[in-house]
């Protein structure tokens, strides 16, 4: 494609592209059409409106400011570890800026995403190995401060492919209409959120370059990506230091819309191999002086599937509604202690006329988990069984730019005792049931 094509082609096919490259392993700015901050105080889509109409002038030049900030409430009330309630939130500003409307060059895209969290969460005390606060694990878990999650760029040389590069945001991978993101707006449990069996091979925050390929010039259509990232990346580092060859995250994900019976719907299938060595599950433990090493696993591999079908959309395409989703994965099973998981539920979101900005969810998950083993001189100990576990949540829409969830998890953890040296100390983990109220404002 000449240059002259390439300049009339950014106006209308990248505009297109863009949104469907949130699907992608990495946080891709999306301008789908100028954002609209117009309206009164209980109608505008943010709290802050449209700044006496510099937002609005900014947004046509290309530059744009998302602020979102979630405050959530949980407790432990019956099972788990300990009956506990915990409170904490996390604040997040994602800038966007495209260069072909800003009057520099065609197709090049920017984003930038600052986010931090304080409090505390009932994370470790529900005995589960999921987060059932999904929120507050994000930049960094069990810590708080603030960090420089993605600043990537993307450059689209044509119509069909497009490269990109920098520190990305990876949970924007897995896209899923129903049930994806950080527990800010659908449900707060990370296994109906993301696909949890993937996390050991692609860390949250990390550096990265990859390829975008749009099949037939329409991105909700069916889009490809393929990305090669650091095995070793954290949102609270530059992530420079840790780049080696043999430490590499390689994914392979396409997603392709469906429109079954005339309703929005799509499949998605991707894989993840890491070069990356690991701590292997089975370690065996000697009386022998000096042979009591930590035992590696040499790479690590998965496969996951996801889908998302409307059964009930008034207006195709609108975003209104309510569907089905589900989830899949395998993995090796060693180093990766999540063998299998699934996720099967029901979501939508201005399902009702009156309500066109209440969202609702019921999901379950289950996760077979590959026990690590201890083998001593006398016996072989494993820690941890299958884990499963369901919720439902309604986010009551106060405003278009608040929103207060209340939220119910049962979870059947896959911790079953607490550990302790002496078999006496050790006390059995039930079910537990966690309440939550979440509240998110957007800036």
């Amino acid at each position: 494609m000449n240059r002259v094509k390439l300049i009339s082609f950014t106006r209308s096919a990248v505009r297109q592209m863009l949104p469907a490259l949130a699907i992608c392993c990495c946080t891709v700015p999306a301008f789908a059409a100028d954002p609209d901050y117009s309206g009164s105080f209980l109608s505008r889509s943010t709290l802050t409106g449209d700044w006496g109409g510099a937002r609005s002038d900014l947004a046509k030049k290309g530059v744009t400011f998302a602020t979102n900030l979630v405050l959530t409430e949980q407790g432990v009330v019956d099972g788990g570890k300990d009956n506990e309630w915990e409170n904490g939130g996390r604040a997040t500003l994602l800038l966007n800026v495209d260069t072909g409307k800003l009057g520099l060059w065609p197709g090049g895209f920017l984003t930038a995403e600052f986010e931090g969290n304080f409090g505390k969460s009932v994370n470790l005390t529900n005995g589960g190995l999921m987060t059932v606060n999904t929120n507050q694990i994000f930049p960094v878990p069990s810590e708080e401060g603030v960090a420089l999650s993605a600043l990537n760029f993307a450059q689209f040389l044509s119509e069909y492919a497009g490269l990109m590069a920098g520190k990305f945001d990876t949970s924007s991978g897995d896209m899923n209409e129903f049930a994806h993101g950080k527990g800010d707006t659908q449900f707060m449990n990370l296994a109906l959120n993301l696909n949890p069996a993937l996390l050991l091979t692609v860390p949250y925050s990390t550096l990265g370059a990859g390829l975008v390929v749009i099949p037939n010039k329409d991105p909700n259509a069916a889009i490809v990506t393929f990305l090669v990232a650091s095995a070793e990346g954290k949102a609270s580092t530059s992530g420079f230091d840790n780049v080696h060859n043999d430490k590499l995250s390689y994914n392979l994900e396409g997603r392709l819309r469906t429109d079954f019976f005339g309703l929005t719907g799509h499949l998605l299938v991707g894989a993840i191999y890491s070069n990356k060595d690991f701590t292997s599950m089975d370690q065996r433990l000697s009386l022998e002086p000096g042979s009591n090493s930590i035992e590696k696993k040499t790479d690590s591999w998965s496969v996951y599937y996801n889908f998302d079908q409307y059964v009930y959309e008034p207006v195709k395409k609108s975003g209104k509604g309510f569907g089905l989703f589900g989830r899949f994965a395998a993995t090796d099973g060693n180093p990766n202690l999540i063998h299998y998981f699934m996720s099967l539920g029901i979501g939508g979101k201005g399902a009702m006329a009156s309500r066109p900005d209440d969202r609702f969810g019921l999901g379950w998950y289950y996760m077979d988990v590959k026990s690590p083993t201890f083998t001593g001189p006398l016996a072989t100990r494993t820690f941890l069984r299958d884990e499963q576990g369901a919720e439902a949540y309604y986010s009551v829409a106060l405003a278009p730019w608040a929103h207060l969830t209340p939220n119910i998890q049962v979870i059947h953890g896959a911790q079953n005792q607490t550990v302790a040296l002496l078999p006496a100390d050790r006390k059995d983990i039930g079910t537990a049931t966690i309440m939550g109220l979440r509240l998110q404002v957007l800036f």
